[in-house]
């Protein structure tokens, strides 16, 4: 039984409130879907039967060739929003059907409905093999998941977090959701009743807040991001028993930009990353010197695009999921990489692009406020955190400055802690003009941030002249540390990569007694590549990162000649 008008104007009225919308949902022609035909298979559903579930792995992309299928968001409280009523011409997936990710909304067939199924590895092959057609349905599938992630056509589907918003992890689940594209919305108790009904149903203490509830309905208290990204089937099914070409760990710049070259000339690829795609340089909230973008682009989305373009030409991305451990002895033939989920990938090489992990300061307290007061980064939940108070910055880098210029937008003053005498010799000209013209920035040169007080959370920062024995207390709820990063090389204690006085990878030097010509961004450890920021002597900066990842590329090609043909 068909679904009545009135139903499907609904839906589709309130489809429109998705920005772009012919874009987003554009209509093919007879004699395109004629082409696409080749890519998938016919499936028919009857009427309620679901083509897609939220939180389950997706199977693909459909294409409508008769009826109609009702897409909603729903969330873990039962809360379900009509999203499009899809029609014949029309197809139903998003950017995460690439890689057969967990859907982020139900398909349930309105009426009888026969589809073109294109599973994910046929979808790539079509996006490549029908340029124009597949740049139309790119876009598409992008916009979809951006729209969806933003809360467009007015729901809020994915996790719901509930708690205060300044409680435990909230604000660091909240952006790590955010950095993986992952839909979710927060409720306080204090002022939306539904909360406070959970929260008292569920007798959850202070300490075990925020809860989580998944869209399956199941229920987190106070989770770890590795628990949250199991739960939200996150980290799916991985490949283990396959041989990959290339292993790139770290997804910043560097490792995207490898990711990206390297399986778009036809290479097997497989990407780590601890926590989310786009590295330190994804929480920048605008980088303005990276060439091809005068007005300036945010950190996370330059890594968006580069994420996507990886999952366009099939790169498989294991996020989150850490790397314990690297063994190059090649037991079985390959290098084989041990993550934290008790699993081993085999690749017949490997890129370092672990790139740096945040420094942290000697500083009392400190590790008793991260998260609760004290942040690496400044995206914008943070800056919600802080908005019209006085907050405390340290550092005096080019990540600093950045933050610095986006804080005060949002801050009702920026205390800018350097223990230099000068910005000059660190940041770029154009950040120092920018904060030197912002009035709610005060430069405090010469000085360190000693101690940290408050209860459960960050109340006030004492601080130091470097040059004269005085301290002084600021009431203060949120300090933000830039003061540069360590290189993230633990995992490769013991397979023979060598590194620098300060942990940075070396490369380009001979290893061993061979003879054999060195590429510059080889390591000790034939095979084994580093880009970025790990690697010694890198410039740091997302330029350079992404110039190492594309360059590395051919040194991937030659070593693999050498070993034996791609396993395409």
């Amino acid at each position: 039984m068909a679904a009545d008008e009135t139903t499907i104007d609904r839906l589709n009225a309130r489809a429109y409130a998705f920005p772009r919308h012919e874009q987003t949902f554009p209509t093919l022609t007879a004699h395109e879907i004629e082409r696409m035909r080749r890519f998938g298979e016919l499936r028919a559903y009857k009427h309620g039967e679901a083509l897609f579930e939220t939180g389950k792995p997706g199977p693909g992309m459909f294409v409508v060739l008769s009826g109609n299928v009702a897409v909603t968001l729903r969330d873990g409280l039962g809360n379900v929003t009509p999203v499009i009523d899809e029609g014949p011409g029309q197809f139903l997936a998003e950017v995460g059907q690439l890689s057969g990710r967990v859907a982020l909304v139900d398909g349930h067939a309105d009426g009888d409905v026969e589809t073109l199924l294109i599973p994910p590895d046929k979808l790539r092959a079509l996006l490549v093999a029908e340029a124009d057609l597949g740049e139309r349905i790119m876009r598409a599938l992008i916009l979809r998941r951006v729209s969806l992630i933003q809360g467009g056509a007015g729901g809020a589907g994915g996790a719901v977090l509930i708690g205060p918003a300044s409680v435990g992890n909230m604000a660091q689940l909240q952006n790590f959701l955010a950095r993986n594209g992952q839909p979710h919305h927060f409720l306080d108790p204090d002022t939306d009743k539904d909360a406070a009904d959970l929260l008292e149903r569920y007798s959850a203490s202070r300490a075990e807040l925020p809860l989580v509830v998944c869209p399956d309905g199941t229920v987190l208290r106070n989770p770890s991001e590795n628990a949250l990204a199991m739960a939200l089937g996150m980290i799916g099914r991985h490949a283990h028993d396959k041989l990959y070409d290339v292993a790139v760990v770290g997804s910043g710049p560097a490792g995207l930009a490898t990711a990206v070259y390297a399986a778009s000339e036809g290479l097997s690829v497989a990407v780590f990353d601890s926590r989310a795609f786009g590295g330190q340089a994804g929480a920048s909230a605008r980088i303005e010197n990276y060439l091809g973008f005068p007005t300036g682009i945010s950190g996370q989305a330059l890594a968006g695009r580069a994420f996507n373009q990886a999952q366009k030409f099939g790169a498989e991305m294991l996020i989150p999921v850490s790397v314990k451990s690297l063994d190059c002895s090649k037991a079985s033939g390959a290098f084989a990489l041990a993550t934290e989920c008790g699993h081993t990938l085999r690749a017949k090489s490997v890129v370092v692009a672990s790139g740096a992990r945040y420094r942290r300061p000697e500083i009392d307290n400190l590790e008793a406020y991260e998260g609760r007061g004290v942040w690496y980064w400044a995206s914008p939940i943070e800056a919600r955190l802080c908005a019209n108070q006085d907050v405390v910055l340290v550092g005096g880098g080019n990540s600093a400055g950045q933050a610095a210029v986006f804080l005060s937008t949002h801050a009702r003053k920026v205390y800018m802690i350097i223990r230099g005498g000068g910005l000059g010799a660190s940041m770029s000209r154009y950040l120092i003009e920018r904060i030197e013209a912002t009035p709610n920035i005060e430069l405090i040169f010469n000085a360190e941030v000693i101690g940290l007080e408050g209860a459960e959370t960050l109340e006030r920062v004492r601080w130091r002249s470097r040059l004269a024995p005085d301290q002084f207390t600021l009431d203060i709820r949120n300090l933000f540390l830039f003061v540069g990063a360590d290189p993230a090389t633990g995992w490769l204690e013991g397979c023979g990569v060598q590194v620098d006085r300060a942990g940075f990878v070396l490369t380009g030097v001979q290893g061993g007694e061979g003879t054999r010509p060195v590429p510059p961004l080889e390591t000790t450890v034939p095979g084994v590549f580093a880009v970025g920021d790990v690697r010694s002597g890198s410039v740091k900066r997302v330029g350079g990162a992404i110039g190492e990842g594309a360059q590395v590329v051919a040194a991937l090609h030659g070593f693999l000649v050498d070993e034996g043909s791609p396993s395409l």
